[in-house]
């Protein structure tokens, strides 16, 4: 099992920028792909952005965070970031990091992310 560890979540104005990590306790490398996501209350959990592993990686976004959200990851690191900007009330929401093999798909505890109007 790997354990994964979010931090960078916060109180921050409208328009203001974050920037979230996921530390992963070993190499990333064995994850086929690592992504984020976040749940609201009340609301399902839904994709924020994801990432693959691969000779090329790829990226993939939610169409609420297109242009305004940026994930990337530091492989010598086993770390993975999302860089919020242009941050909406609507972004608010607790953010969790999935990192996902052919048998496993792991979960961090969250990080909450608040922004004021």
């Amino acid at each position: 099992q790997v354990q994964l560890v979010e931090s960078g979540g916060g109180l921050v104005q409208a328009g203001g920028s974050l920037r979230l990590s996921c530390a992963a306790s070993r190499s990333i490398f064995a994850f086929n792909v690592m992504g984020w996501y976040r749940q609201a209350p009340g609301q399902q959990r839904e994709l924020v952005a994801t990432i693959t592993n691969g000779g090329i990686s790829s990226t993939n976004y939610g169409d609420s965070v297109k242009d305004r959200f940026t994930i990337s990851r530091d492989i010598r690191k086993n770390t993975m970031y999302l860089q919020m900007n242009s941050l909406k009330p609507e972004d608010t929401a607790v953010y969790y990091c999935n990192a996902r093999s052919v048998d496993v798909s792991s979960w961090g505890q969250g990080t909450q992310v608040t922004v004021s109007s």
